[in-house]
Protein backbone atom coordinates (compact mmCIF):
# COMPACT_ATOMS: atom_id res chain seq x y z
CA UNK A 1 0.00 0.00 0.00
CA UNK A 2 1.49 3.31 -1.10
CA UNK A 3 0.39 6.22 1.29
CA UNK A 4 0.50 9.57 -0.08
CA UNK A 5 2.19 12.06 2.62
CA UNK A 6 0.45 15.25 1.09
CA UNK A 7 -2.46 13.65 1.39
CA UNK A 8 -2.05 12.61 4.73
CA UNK A 9 -1.23 16.51 5.64
CA UNK A 10 -3.54 18.42 3.79
CA UNK A 11 -6.01 15.61 5.94
CA UNK A 12 -4.59 16.78 9.56
CA UNK A 13 -4.74 20.58 8.07
CA UNK A 14 -8.34 19.58 7.72
CA UNK A 15 -8.68 18.73 11.46
CA UNK A 16 -6.35 21.24 12.51
CA UNK A 17 -9.20 23.39 10.73
CA UNK A 18 -12.01 21.92 12.28
CA UNK A 19 -10.56 22.66 15.49
CA UNK A 20 -9.12 19.71 16.31
CA UNK A 21 -5.48 18.35 17.14
CA UNK A 22 -3.11 16.45 14.95
CA UNK A 23 0.03 14.42 14.94
CA UNK A 24 2.41 13.59 12.64
CA UNK A 25 4.65 10.45 13.09
CA UNK A 26 7.28 12.33 10.41
CA UNK A 27 9.07 15.30 9.67
CA UNK A 28 8.51 15.20 6.15
CA UNK A 29 4.45 15.14 7.31
CA UNK A 30 5.18 17.48 10.22
CA UNK A 31 7.08 19.83 7.51
CA UNK A 32 4.04 19.58 5.22
CA UNK A 33 1.08 20.28 7.98
CA UNK A 34 3.40 23.52 8.72
CA UNK A 35 3.42 24.17 5.18
CA UNK A 36 -0.17 24.07 4.48
CA UNK A 37 -1.30 25.83 7.79
CA UNK A 38 1.00 28.65 7.07
CA UNK A 39 -0.14 29.04 3.43
CA UNK A 40 -3.68 28.80 4.88
CA UNK A 41 -3.00 31.07 8.12
CA UNK A 42 -4.15 29.05 10.46
CA UNK A 43 -2.42 29.81 13.96
CA UNK A 44 -1.16 26.90 15.64
CA UNK A 45 1.03 25.09 18.13
CA UNK A 46 3.62 23.10 17.70
CA UNK A 47 4.32 20.36 20.60
CA UNK A 48 7.35 18.12 18.98
CA UNK A 49 8.10 15.15 21.22
CA UNK A 50 10.52 11.87 20.79
CA UNK A 51 8.13 9.74 18.85
CA UNK A 52 6.43 12.52 16.19
CA UNK A 53 4.49 16.67 16.49
CA UNK A 54 1.36 17.60 17.91
CA UNK A 55 -0.07 20.60 15.87
CA UNK A 56 -2.64 22.24 18.24
CA UNK A 57 -5.20 24.86 17.04
CA UNK A 58 -4.30 28.04 18.46
CA UNK A 59 -7.25 29.32 20.61
CA UNK A 60 -8.05 32.97 19.89
CA UNK A 61 -7.58 35.24 22.96
CA UNK A 62 -10.52 36.60 24.83
CA UNK A 63 -10.86 40.69 24.74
Amino acid sequence: MIINRKEMAKAKVEKLLSGYSAFAETKEVAELIKKQAIELNIDFVEDVTEIGSWFIPAKPQQQ
